[in-house]
This record gives structure tokens, sequence and C-alpha cells, in this order.
């Protein structure tokens, strides 16, 4: 496994900022009548940066529409991570279920060439979809084998690999909330098999699910994702999942994700205020719970 340092803070443990959001953002924007072009996009991912990174260990961005412009501007605080998106914008589906695909290129080598700390890859699947008997692709399977390349790839490389494993059923599927949880645990347990050097993970459930994630993951570090709830009840699933293993969190909305609804000049003045005084709050709880990646490795 290759060290996290590039993206943890000094003590081990990651406070990591996520704006790689493409089609998200743009309909976020879309929603609340905000102009949404690829210049209002990058203008946004600009602004976060540069007012949450200084107290961020890692960002997590895109390349066209984050990493360039960031650098361009010269936003980014000195010693902070970058964390690459490595998955299409673009999903791949078939008859409504997610087909997982890597983009040609778009590997370690990649990650290094662009300046970057560390490559991430979501995939979205179902962990327990039945193996097919009547020839068709066995979506499950294929998924495995995708992530189990780049994994192999970055540890070749010595680029840390980050997975971030999303549940998805198929269409006309409707599992239960506490189904979906159960299924987040046994997702990750399939994943951290192939032995990544970070999964990022949808909230388990509770205290229960978060210890059944860290007793199963074994040396595989784990970080929550915020999945846009709100700040207030990601701060509460941060601390239960820091105190039942998980070694930081990877967010998003639940940070600046009110932004969206404002110009520019009101966007900024928010960011640098309520926005960073939630990232500095999620900060002070990691500060005082939770394990270092160093510990889970052993």
């Amino acid at each position: 496994m290759t060290s996290l340092a590039p993206i943890a803070d000094r003590h081990g443990k990651l406070a990591v900022l996520a704006m790689d959001q493409r089609g998200t953002l743009r309909r976020m924007l879309t929603e609340v009548g905000r102009p949404s072009t690829t210049t209002d996009l990058s203008e946004f991912k600009v602004d976060v940066v540069e007012m949450l990174s200084p107290a961020a260990s890692g960002v997590l961005l895109d390349l066209e529409l984050g990493v360039e412009p960031v650098r361009q501007a010269g936003v980014l605080a000195d010693g902070v991570g970058v964390l690459l998106a490595a998955e299409p914008a673009d999903k791949r589906k078939i008859d409504g279920e997610h087909h997982t695909v890597a983009e040609p290129g778009k590997d370690a080598g990649w990650v290094r060439e662009h300046g970057c700390d560390a490559l991430k890859f979501l995939v979205q699947w179902n962990p327990d979809r039945p193996t097919p008997t009547d020839g068709s692709l066995d979506l499950s399977a294929i998924s495995l084998d995708v992530v189990g390349q780049i994994v192999r790839d970055c540890a070749a490389a010595g680029v840390p690999g980050v997975i971030e494993p999303l549940i998805a059923v198929a269409p006309r599927t409707s599992p239960s909330q506490a189904d979906k949880e159960a299924m987040v645990v046994r997702s990750a347990v399939r994943m951290a098999a192939l032995g990544m050097d970070l999964l990022k993970i949808e909230w388990p459930g509770g205290a229960a699910g978060c210890q059944a994630v860290t007793d199963q993951l074994g040396t595989v570090p784990w970080a929550l994702l915020s999945a846009g709830v709100t700040y207030d009840q990601f701060v509460e699933r941060t601390r239960v999942a820091l105190d039942h293993g998980a070694v930081g969190f990877i967010a998003g909305r639940a940070i600046w994700g009110e932004a969206v609804g404002m110009d520019r000049s009101q966007r900024r003045a928010w960011l640098g205020s309520v926005a960073r005084q939630r990232l500095t709050g999620l900060i002070e709880v990691l500060a005082d719970h939770g394990r270092t990646w160093q510990e889970v490795r052993g």
C-alpha cells in the first residue's frame, strides 16, 4: 500500500474538501437559477478552493474544470494535496444499470503528469447483483475487475489510490434505507479485498454499521463522504464514524452547498465565513476522534 501522507494532515487523518462535482454542480446551479456554463463551474470551484483549502488536508478535484483553473488562479493553499477524479464524467449504462469503465489514459501516470498526489475513482455498482445465467454481462464482476486494475496500477506507480463505491441498483428496484445501508457495508468489504489505499464510503447506517466496516476492512482505511446531507447531520455522522474506525472525511456539499444560490461576491463572503467555520468545526471533531491511517495499516 502507498502512503496517504500527501492528502492527510500532519497527524495522519483526512480532512479532504470534495470539489470534483461536474454534472451535479451544473444541476445545482441550474435549479436555483444561476448561470452554469463551463466558466461558471470553474469560477465556483476556484472560489471554494481559495476560501477553504487553507483549512483542509487535501482537495478532491476534476482536471478540466477544477485542477487547471485552480492552478491558473494560484489559489490552492501550500501543502494541500490534490486528489484527482479519474472516473468518466458521463456514466455508461446497460438497461438502466451502471456499467463500470475506466477512461483510457486516466491512470496513475496521468495523475503524476498533472502534478497531483492521488487518484480517486468512483464506481456505482450493486454488490449483491446475482451472477447472470443468461449470458449477459456480469456487471458486478466487471466493476471489481476495473477497480482491481486501477488499484494495481496505483500500487505499481506509488500513487495513492482512493476508491469510492456508491450503491446503485437496477431500475424499478427500491431497497429500504436499512437494506441500502447494509449494502454499503457489503460493498466496502468486497471492494477492500482488492487492497486499495483508501475507501471513501457512504453512511453505513450508524455506529454498528461503521464498526462492521472497520472490523471487516482490516488494514484498509476508510473515510466518510457527505452525500449532500445537511452540515449538522454530517457532523454527527462524522463523529460516529470516527469513533468507530474511520480515519477522516471527504466532504463537499455539506460544507459549501448553499453557495450555489449566491452571486460571486456573496458566495466568496459566505465561503470565507460560514463554510470556513463548517470545515473548521469538522476538523475540530477530527482532532478529538478517529484513528490515523498509519494506525489502520498497523
